[in-house]
């Protein structure tokens, strides 16, 4: 009987799936608590879940239950699932004077949403290299806050820390020593936290092959490629509208009392770590309806391709915007910066948008079916976690076991299935020996 292969999607899952239970392994050792004792099992496997899938959804504040040992692994699981398991493999690979095969070149190009196989060793270092490079001057910057708080080493660390948590989109904090799953309320009016985590944040989240396209045309906008000028409007568009929907509708209710330099960072601030990064400089249980809704559409949406970030990612929302405007004026091919796109891409937007929401919608429905919380936080809740988003209105701790596992297994999906099930769908499969009769369905 012939052996069957695993897929490069299946690898890409699997890996995952992997760092996630040597990262909760880890977590339930004595010495990654600081009560020394061990963290229960699903405490841990929640934990590095949250950690590897870059979501910062917890159920046990990370600054006070965690040892120096437990944050370090949160960490490194953050790293790790910020630039995916294949990225790293090939970093280490590259060193090496062996030949990274072509399967292991698929998977790589798979694995940060390129189709092109050529040159990846090259790709994979500038990744590290701009890595490393904005995570260590976003490290310096926040060093310079924390050290005056905190005192130099406590200082340095929880500049490292954020800096890593903030550039991978994570959302987890050590806030928590001030007070409990407090995040980053107290500098809610701080320039240099706000605007260095924001750059952190953005930057991570717009991808590895939008860095490098920026990178070799620089000023030459023209010369970029369709996804880089989808990806930098579409960004600023959901960036700067949210802001603006955020202010309007909390100026009167969770911005009451803040000065107006606040509310203007406070409202930034929020509509971008909904972009899949989960920190928050204001108080979320209070939000209004309105800007609940507004945020669920912004967590929905998340980062894009080949990024730290969660979501259905921004060209997908471009692609189904593009070709509902298309149907609308009548045009064969939808058209975007004078380009049409490869044909069939919509249907893979169509596809990851509705697994998503059908996804959501299950949640939803089940944890309803066990909980008697507001329906908007549940909503919110669920398109944080399917999002990787990591924000919450504070319910996440009330969860009963099967309500954490269906989080776990939205956080799981959210960082894998938005770039490999809907491809797992799609992949190219013999046709059918048989072709079946076409008949009209009425549609609207």
């Amino acid at each position: 009987m012939k052996q069957r292969k695993l897929s490069n999607i299946q690898i890409i899952a699997l890996g995952f799936a992997l760092i996630a239970l040597i990262g909760t392994v880890l977590l339930m050792l004595p010495i990654a608590s600081k009560s020394g004792e061990s963290t229960p099992f699903l405490t841990a496997f929640f934990t590095s879940v949250s950690a590897s899938c870059v979501t910062g959804l917890v159920l046990v504040d990370t600054a006070t239950h965690w040892s120096l040992f437990g944050q370090l692994v949160i960490l490194c699981l953050i790293q790790t699932g910020g630039l995916g398991f294949m990225s790293v493999a090939t970093f280490f690979l590259s060193f090496t004077k062996k030949n990274i095969d072509l399967r292991k070149r698929s998977i790589m190009a798979e694995s940060i949403n390129t189709a092109h196989i050529a040159g990846l060793k090259s790709i994979t270092r500038k990744i590290f290299l701009g890595t490393a490079l904005f995570e260590g001057v976003g490290a310096v910057l926040l060093s310079v806050r924390f050290i005056g708080e905190f005192g130099i080493l406590k200082g340095i660390y929880y500049g490292i820390f954020h800096s890593v948590s903030a550039f991978c989109n994570a959302g987890f904090d050590l806030m928590g020593t001030k007070e409990e799953f407090c995040s980053l309320i107290d500098y809610s009016g701080d320039l240099l936290v706000n605007i260095t985590l924001m750059i952190l944040i953005t930057v991570g989240g717009i991808g590895f092959l939008v860095w490098d396209d920026i990178l070799k045309n620089r000023h030459r906008v023209r010369k970029y490629q369709l996804h880089t000028k989808i990806v930098l409007l579409v960004s600023a568009i959901l960036t700067f509208g949210g802001a603006v929907l955020f202010f309007i509708f909390e100026r009167n209710g969770l911005l009451a009392g803040l000065s107006v330099k606040e509310q203007i960072l406070s409202s930034l601030f929020s509509s971008v770590t909904c972009r899949t990064a989960g920190f928050n400089t204001v108080n979320f249980a209070v939000l209004s309806k309105a800007s609940i809704l507004i945020m669920c559409f912004l967590m929905f949406v998340g980062g894009s391709s080949g990024s730290t970030a969660g979501g259905v990612k921004t060209t997908t929302i471009a692609v189904i915007f593009a070709y509902l405007v298309a149907g609308l004026r009548g045009i064969s091919r939808p058209r975007l910066f004078g380009r049409t796109y490869e044909e069939g891409t919509h249907k893979k937007a169509v596809t990851v948008c509705c697994f998503n929401l059908l996804m959501i919608f299950t949640a939803v429905v089940a944890i309803s079916a066990m909980h008697d919380f507001p329906l908007s936080d549940i909503l919110f809740e669920v398109f944080s976690a399917m999002g990787t988003v990591g924000m919450t209105t504070g319910i996440t701790r009330e969860l009963n076991t099967i309500s954490q596992l269906i989080i776990i297994v939205l956080m799981y999906t959210g960082r894998v299935g938005s770039i490999s099930f809907a491809l797992a769908l799609l992949e190219k499969r013999a046709q059918p020996p048989v072709l079946y009769p076409t008949e009209a369905i009425t549609v609207g």
